[in-house]
């Protein structure tokens, strides 16, 4: 199954103006009543239930989103090995990450949907693997080099299924974008490059100038910015990604709900407010969307003001 947009024309699409990312796919599948309690979290389903997914992706495009991000984050071929799944179906799954999401666009459109949509394959970090809570946190003790060695094979097998750009999220380690960056070379694929921030810092403690600048000469990322955050810690973060990279910047960040590794829930109130995506917008944002616990209907909320509707 094919797009029917290509990945040159999501770039020139965010030269031109603002495209709409999707929300949180945990929280739409659990609100579809699917229990997420496990390490593989949201990619346990692609094995288990893939339909369930679709219908999330579709649920995001019928609600206004132009970009749908793959359940491939907590995807891995260590994660799947752990569960006894070899890695024929580890690639497998995978690539149907990729081709439930173009599924999802086939459906959008006939059901009306009639703007350019586009997939995102997601790479999370290696604390995604992890599961225990370390991607919030960075420093895992590896190098650049044995990061690189542990993304690329998967990064290989997204690519080669054809999504319109890699999504390199949720990152919270200035090392590890090293690494991605390193990953994504020759994979002919686009990417963006988002990082887990707190205040003007990535997760692991380095200044966010230098943890964008990284990504600043990289010509295979198309944009750069921050995702999996609170709002609150958005609006600093889009003008340092300006500015430093010169780039459209990206952002989605959580509800402001703060996620607890060790209960395994979310706690606090939601500060997501759509009205905030035109200061984001003004700054440099250009593809701006949710993450955790951001649902449809906030995405609708967003679309509307950023296109006026």
């Amino acid at each position: 199954m094919t797009s029917n947009t290509s990945s040159s024309s999501l770039s020139a699409a965010l030269a031109a103006g603002t495209v709409v990312l999707d929300g949180g796919m945990s929280n739409q599948l659990e609100s579809a009543g699917h229990d997420l309690s496990d390490e593989l979290w949201s990619a346990r389903l692609l094995a288990e239930q893939p339909e369930a997914i679709a219908e999330a992706h579709l649920a995001y495009f019928l609600a206004g989103a132009d970009v749908a991000i793959t359940s491939s984050y907590q995807a891995t071929f260590e994660g799947f090995t752990k569960r006894g799944i070899d890695r024929e179906r580890a690639a497998e799954l995978l690539r149907l990450s990729v081709a439930l999401a173009r599924k999802a666009a086939e459906r959008a459109r006939a059901e009306g949907v009639t703007r350019p949509l586009w997939v995102a394959a997601s790479v999370g970090p290696y604390g995604a693997m992890l599961a225990d809570g370390s991607e919030y946190r960075g420093r895992y003790g590896l190098s650049v080099a044995e990061l690189e060695a542990f993304h690329r094979p998967r990064m290989e097998v997204l690519a080669a299924a054809g999504p319109d750009v890699l999504a390199l999220e949720t990152v919270p380690d200035a090392d590890e974008a090293e690494a991605l960056l390193r990953a994504v070379r020759g994979l002919r694929v686009p990417a963006w490059l988002s990082y887990s921030v707190a205040g003007d810092r990535t997760r692991a403690g380095q200044p966010l100038e230098e943890a964008f600048a990284l990504a600043a000469d990289a010509d295979e990322v198309i944009a750069v910015g921050v995702n999996c955050c609170v709002p609150e810690d958005v609006d600093g973060a889009v003008e340092t990604a300006a500015r430093v990279t010169g780039k459209p910047v990206v952002v989605y960040p959580n509800s402001g709900e703060t996620w607890d590794a060790e209960a395994r829930a979310w706690a606090g109130r939601s500060t997501f407010t759509p009205d905030e995506v035109r200061g984001w917008r003004e700054s440099g944002a250009r593809l701006i969307g949710g993450c955790c616990r951001v649902g449809p209907e906030a995405i609708t909320s967003l679309a509307r003001t950023l296109t006026g509707a």
